[in-house]
């Protein structure tokens, strides 16, 4: 077997006769079986797990809580709700730009990895969870449309069983509940109090749920086969998302009416878009790199709690209409955020509740299974 000498090298230590100075077998050094893991030019490798994950949430938190206020500080510009489709189209173009940027820095050049055809498919899911939950701010408010985002969880759930094949546990499904219950009263106090609710924006941000399940899992499953840099994902999902858009912006007169706007008041459009295609771009980095290394439901935890802090956040720096209902559905939907933490450490299995409660009903009936029994030895007599 092997051992790290000293000065971090390895040596052979041979098992055998006595006399033998044949080697069993020659094992690779620790240092060889890890994982690269890298942040645009910060490598993690040789952290530890704990570490990797806990900088890796940190960097959500702050760049996502950045991404929240632009995004929002945009919308409040007089005349830009319709707007919401230009917002992805600058938004991709920014992506692709910071992404070839980073890929052109690298010393190592590395070939495309993904098959032109998966990329096709993420393009298109891209577009439309990024374009319909940027469009549905017309329509929604701000904290809305972020409840809805924590819920994230319930398709990335099904979308993980229906394109991977995995299995869940009991507090999973739990947790998918929960999370149903609390955005369905978060939403029904919202279009008690809100003037700007309208339910076609539910209806979008719906429709983009769906495609950020999709995304989700078929980028994990597509990392892990083929083992695809970050950037690489990126420059292909959003320059061929940004292509699909320009075509469809240009075909409907969408394009220079949007462009037209955003001229009259470019520090407001196209500045603060930078800064929030920024860290956007940075905190998609990481996200990519926590979907590789712990596994699409857990990152969607961790950019859904997030997302709590976000709508917070979201009441102190932007007046808005608020009700106590609020505060109690969003609790359930943090329970909800809580049982699917807890479901990754836990091994509760549908087998176990079953032995439970097979357990806890022999001993509330003991006298129907000794009667059972007893009729038994009587016919057998």
């Amino acid at each position: 077997m092997s051992v790290s000498n000293r000065n971090g090298g390895s040596e052979v230590i041979y098992v055998g006769d006595k006399g033998s100075n044949r080697p069993l077998r020659n094992a690779p050094s620790p240092d060889e079986d890890r994982k690269e893991v890298k942040i645009l030019f910060f490598d993690l490798t040789y952290y530890n797990t704990t570490t990797q994950f806990l900088l890796c949430c940190a960097g959500v938190f702050v760049l996502y809580l950045l991404y929240g206020y632009m995004q929002e500080l945009i919308f409040t510009l007089d005349g830009f709700k319709p707007y919401g489709w230009f917002l992805t189209l600058v938004q991709f173009a920014y992506y692709t730009v910071f992404g070839y940027v980073e890929r052109s820095m690298e010393k190592k050049k590395v070939p495309r990895c993904i098959p032109m055809k998966t990329y096709v498919l993420l393009a298109f899911l891209t577009l439309g969870t990024m374009g319909l939950s940027n469009s549905s701010l017309g329509y929604l408010n701000y904290p809305t449309q972020v409840i809805f985002k924590c819920c994230k969880l319930v398709p990335v759930l099904i979308g993980s069983i229906l394109i991977q094949g995995k299995k869940h546990g009991p507090l999973d499904f739990l947790a998918a509940i929960a999370m149903c219950l609390g955005l369905t009263l978060f939403t029904l106090a919202d279009s008690q109090v809100s003037p700007n609710f309208n339910p076609f924006g539910v209806l979008l941000i719906s429709l983009a749920l769906l495609c950020d399940a999709a995304i989700g899992n078929v980028q994990e499953k597509a990392m892990r086969e083929h083992k695809a840099p970050n950037n690489e994902v990126v420059i292909y999902s959003y320059g061929i998302g940004f292509v699909y858009l320009s075509v469809i912006m240009l075909l409907t007169g969408n394009l220079f009416t949007g462009i037209s706007f955003c001229m009259k008041y470019p520090v407001e459009t196209f500045g603060y878009a930078f800064l929030f295609s920024l860290s956007g771009y940075l905190g998609i980095q990481i996200v990519l790199t926590l979907v590789r290394t712990c596994g699409a439901p857990l990152a969607a935890t961790v950019t859904t709690a997030r997302k709590t802090v976000t709508i917070a956040l979201s009441f102190v720096f932007f007046s808005k209409p608020f009700t106590i209902n609020y505060l109690w559905s969003g609790l359930i939907v943090v329970l909800g955020i809580y049982l699917n933490v807890y479901s990754k450490r836990s091994k509760l299995t549908f087998s176990d509740i079953n032995r439970t409660a097979e357990r806890v009903y022999r001993k509330l009936v003991p006298h129907r299974g000794g009667s059972s029994s007893t009729k038994k030895l009587l016919l057998e007599v």
